[in-house]
């Protein structure tokens, strides 16, 4: 054992100076490629968005599973446990996470990888310094939201993520979006909250920061109630065929669910009658752009999930748009000592495994005014302060009622030598085509040259 641990030793550091150029020759090769293939590409996003799109999803979960190997490689393994998180794999999600250090959204990012459709479909809300970022490009690229820390940057940027969700979260189709409620690193936030704690009458935290609530209130605002912000109200108003197909349809299709749902029994004559009342309801359509085709306020706001896939939420174009569930992830490091990006790369500190403990809530469960919402979060960020506690005295989170035991997640090491030689493959594929480019503009110059 001693002549073990001595080798050990002896290798530790050239093998953290060789990840570390690893690391490095890693971001040269592929943040670049991602970008190149996505310039190449943009004469697709003018004939088809959506395939656009879906491709620059794939590339971005490939990005980031490079950035999973990191860890994985390094033996920071990771182990979740508590609520089975499958059913809202493929749906709205929004995720919150307590946040300890620069690690925890490489780690969330390794968590991910291993989720069938998540990561090319995710957006984080990150600060904006990370903009600046060798990643920053990409996150650009991809729609990822910057928000603005300080008090005078707060009511702007969270107007500003409003918009950013209408104009691209729900548009691009994305279903998981990370959010960090409170703000910053526990190290720096710790005493400005305890602070705050002491001064409202709130429980004093340690492990944990009391949460910010404007990002998350901002989100439930316009994700939490079937009033979709983002119809293509143009498109089905010019598209007759379209309305006049779609009104038939809605009719039979609700007279159908109110009848099997116990609402009321519609004879035939009643269905003739509202057949015949949709004719001037299609002519309004038409005719009037400001029009709502079916007037949604007939669905409560707590009706989201019942509704969403009704013919009456498929009309007035709000399928999915609603959030269907909140996923509240509590990071638990080895005895309180949170990993760094720095740890991450050179692979220093000793293989160890961190814990991921799921809450999943049905975006019904989550109320929707300020003071409720306001309450529930810090509620939620109460029990991260006993969970982390019970988790550092023990080691282990209470499992309690968990549907999940504590997994460690397995990465696929062959996918991860795939995808690094697809980058490598690729990056020497825009490097010929450079050099292409170059010759044939010295050809052409010389050419031009000996004209003259």
């Amino acid at each position: 054992m001693p002549s073990c641990s001595g080798l050990i030793d002896v290798i530790k550091y050239p093998r953290a100076l060789f990840r570390t150029v690893f690391v490095i020759a890693n971001n040269i090769y592929c943040v670049p490629t991602y970008l190149v293939w996505m310039f190449l590409l943009l004469p697709l996003k003018k004939i088809h968005e959506n395939y656009y799109y879906k491709i620059e999803g794939i590339l971005f979960h490939w990005l980031l599973a490079n950035v999973s190997m990191w860890s994985t490689t390094a033996g920071y393994d990771l182990v979740e446990m508590g609520d089975d998180i499958g059913p809202a794999l493929d749906e709205r999600t929004l995720v919150i996470a307590n946040h300890q250090s620069t690690s925890d959204v490489p780690l969330l990012m390794a968590a991910f990888n291993v989720k069938k459709g998540v990561l090319p479909n995710i957006m984080w809300i990150m600060d904006r310094m990370f903009k600046y970022t060798n990643f920053g490009a990409v996150s650009l690229l991809h729609q990822d939201f910057f928000i603005a820390s300080g008090k005078s940057n707060r009511e702007k940027s969270l107007v500003e993520l409003k918009s950013h969700l209408k104009s691209s979260y729900i548009p691009r189709k994305r279903k998981w979006m990370v959010l960090f409620p409170e703000g910053g690193f526990l190290r720096k936030r710790k005493e400005v909250s305890q602070r705050f704690a002491e001064k409202n009458n709130l429980p004093t935290l340690h492990h944990v920061t009391v949460p910010r609530v404007g990002a998350m209130k901002a989100i439930v605002d316009v994700l939490g109630s079937p009033e979709s912000p983002y119809r293509d109200e143009e498109k089905l108003i010019n598209n007759v065929d379209y309305v006049d197909s779609t009104i038939t349809t809605v009719t039979d299709e609700f007279n159908h669910n109110l009848t099997t749902t116990g609402f009321t029994d519609l004879d035939h004559h009643q269905q003739q009658q509202q057949q015949q009342q949709q004719q001037p309801k299609q002519n309004d359509a038409m005719n009037n752009s400001s029009s709502t085709i079916i007037n949604s306020e007939a669905i409560s706001t707590d009706d989201c999930d019942s509704f969403k896939d009704s013919p009456l939420t498929k009309l007035n174009g709000k399928l999915n748009d609603c959030l269907e569930y909140i996923l509240d992830i509590t990071i638990g490091y080895p005895n309180g000592k949170p990993l760094d990006l720095p740890n991450i790369v050179h692979g220093l500190r000793n293989p160890c495994q961190t814990y991921l403990f799921y809450r999943l809530y049905r975006s019904s469960e989550v109320p929707r005014d300020s003071e409720s919402l306001t309450q529930w979060l810090y509620d939620r960020f109460i029990e991260k302060e006993k969970l982390l506690d019970e988790f550092y005295r023990t080691g282990m989170f209470p499992c309690g009622s968990s549907s999940m035991l504590p997994t460690v997640i397995q990465q696929d090491l062959l996918r991860f030598l795939l995808i690094h030689l697809f980058f490598i493959t690729s990056t020497y594929v825009h490097y010929q085509l450079i050099l292409m480019l170059i010759n044939y503009s010295n050809v052409m110059y010389v050419y031009l040259l000996s004209d003259s």
